[in-house]
């Protein structure tokens, strides 16, 4: 499993407008303008190709930081 730093990185690369710098792992990703399927759905792919393992959308629905999203990727 990679790194959470890391992990964070990958992460923000999923959103277009939104700076990069604005996305730690702290972040209510859910409160973020641009947040919404799409974005959901790269975030979904990203773990698959990145960290071989499969999330839900109902999954990341549950989680609020990115942190949290890091946690319930690293407990699969």
């Amino acid at each position: 499993m990679m790194e959470l730093e890391e992990f964070v990185s990958h992460f923000a690369e999923q959103f277009e407008d939104t700076d990069k710098s604005e996305i730690m792992p702290d972040t209510k990703f859910h409160d973020l303008e641009e947040w919404g399927s799409l974005v959901a759905m790269g975030i979904i792919a990203f773990v698959k190709t990145k960290c071989g393992k499969t999330i839900t959308g109902k999954e990341i629905r549950s989680c609020e930081t990115v942190e949290d999203v890091y946690h319930l990727v690293a407990g699969k």
